[in-house]
C-alpha cells in the first residue's frame, strides 16, 4: 500500500463523509427514515467517491463508465456492509447516538476504510484495467 495514496483516499472518504452526512439528513427531513435514508446517504457518497478517487487517488485515465461505476459499488460493499452494520448497531442500541446520527456515519465510515481502500486499489482502479475500457 502507497502511504500518500491511502491518505488521498482517506482524504476523498472525509469529503464523502460530508455528502453522506448532507444527503443523510436531507433523507431524513423528506421522512425516508434511520434505514432507508442512510442506504440512499450511502449511494450518494459511494458515487461522488468513487468519481473524485478515479482521478485525484487512482489517476486513471480510462474513461468513467457505469461498468466501473458498478465495480467500485460491488468491490466496496463489504466495507459498505461494515460500514452499514455498524452504524446500524450504533443507532439501535446505543440510545444517545439517535439525536446525532452523523457520530454513527462516522464510526461506520473509519470502520469500512481500509477494506475500501483495498477492494478499490485491487479490484477497481488497477494500472491493467485500464485498458479494459469498453470491455465489462
Amino acid at each position: 500500500m502507497q502511504i500518500h495514496r491511502f491518505a488521498r483516499f482517506a482524504l476523498v472518504g472525509a469529503a464523502g463523509f460530508l455528502v453522506d452526512i448532507a444527503t443523510l439528513y436531507g433523507a431524513l427531513a423528506i421522512g425516508l427514515g434511520l434505514y432507508l435514508g442512510r442506504a440512499v446517504s450511502y449511494l450518494s457518497a459511494a458515487t461522488f467517491t468513487w468519481a473524485v478517487n478515479r482521478r485525484f487517488t487512482f489517476s486513471t485515465s480510462a474513461s468513467p463508465s457505469l461498468a466501473e461505476w458498478f465495480r467500485f459499488v460491488l468491490a466496496n460493499a463489504s466495507g459498505g456492509l461494515v460500514n452499514y452494520i455498524t452504524y446500524a448497531a450504533l443507532v439501535t442500541w446505543a440510545a444517545g447516538l439517535l439525536a446525532h446520527p452523523a457520530l454513527a456515519v462516522a464510526c461506520g465510515s473509519v470502520a469500512g476504510l481500509a477494506v475500501n481502500y483495498a477492494a478499490s486499489e485491487r479490484f477497481v482502479f488497477r494500472k491493467d484495467q485500464d485498458s479494459d475500457v469498453g470491455h465489462g
